[in-house]
């Protein structure tokens, strides 16, 4: 079987996107580890499905690279919604539908804009031992969960961090257990841009960029840091992401998340799939 498909990346995060509202493909697990692999497949950091929705113009579904379901992702909610603008799926402002929960999406001529869903579980001060060290980390699920290391701006930063071994560490700790944590690394620039490296569960490695990462990463500068919003958010691809939310003076309850920066088509082709 033929399949059709749209290589994509938000901000140097890529996806591989199919159109399944015909449900041919019923094993998404399998298909991105298939797909995803850098060796033998397209190779990317997941898959998007866009499937048929009874509640919106779609319903997306994600699975990282190493097949396991990964959640929502901001990067590729704002791939899928350019992708479904152009093939002419939904108009360019919109609603879809991932984990039955509906985000909405503007697509710009340069940029998409995508609400998310409110944070959740945040706690700061957790102090890990990790790697011979005591590591100050704060928590917190911004549709999928997000550790955040603040790191001292220095002449190399968050330039100068291992983030393959000391994410790798963080991820599997058992104060994340059972279901593990992607690892945010954040180095503050200025009042309001942060620089972030970010450990992705699911492809086990680090990424280019990560919508939900950048998103922690900006919430949590806001919580312990102080920084106000919009904060301009720079991953390790130096594409410019912006988060924007509102906080509520009492209750510091964090709400109105967005994510905007850019979602791009590298290119499209046919993989076969035995």
């Amino acid at each position: 079987m033929k399949l059709t498909f749209e290589k994509m990346s938000g901000a140097g995060n890529d996806f591989v996107v199919i159109d399944n509202r015909n449900g041919r493909i019923v094993d998404g697990a399998d298909l991105a580890r298939r797909i995803c692999d850098r060796h033998w497949g397209v190779g990317a950091d997941g898959l998007l499905m866009l499937e048929q929705s009874p509640t919106a113009a779609y319903r997306m579904m994600y699975y990282n690279a190493d097949g396991s379901f990964g959640g929502m992702c901001g990067n590729g909610g704002r791939c899928i919604a350019a992708y479904a603008v152009r093939a002419g799926i939904a108009p360019p402002r919109h609603e879809f539908d991932a984990l039955d929960h509906l985000y909405g999406a503007e697509v710009k001529t340069d940029s998409v804009r995508l609400t998310m869903k409110d944070p959740t579980k945040i706690k700061v001060g957790l102090v890990l031992p990790v790697a011979g060290m005591r590591l100050e980390v704060a928590f917190i699920d911004t549709g999928s969960p997000h550790a955040v290391v603040f790191v001292r701006k220095t002449r190399k930063g968050v330039d100068g961090i291992d983030v393959q071994g000391l994410g790798s560490a963080i991820r599997t700790h058992r104060r994340f257990k059972p279901e593990g944590t992607n690892v945010n690394f954040v180095e503050i620039i200025d009042t309001n841009t942060l620089k972030i490296r970010t450990y992705e569960r699911g492809v086990e490695t680090e990424t280019l960029a990560c919508g939900t990462g950048a998103i922690a990463s900006a919430i949590i500068a806001s919580r312990i840091k102080g920084m106000r919003a919009p904060i301009a958010v720079f991953p390790r691809s130096q594409r410019r992401l912006i988060v924007d939310f509102e906080v509520e003076d009492e209750s510091g309850r964090v709400s109105h998340v967005a994510l905007e920066g850019p979602a791009e088509t590298v290119f499209t082709g046919e993989f076969e799939i035995p």
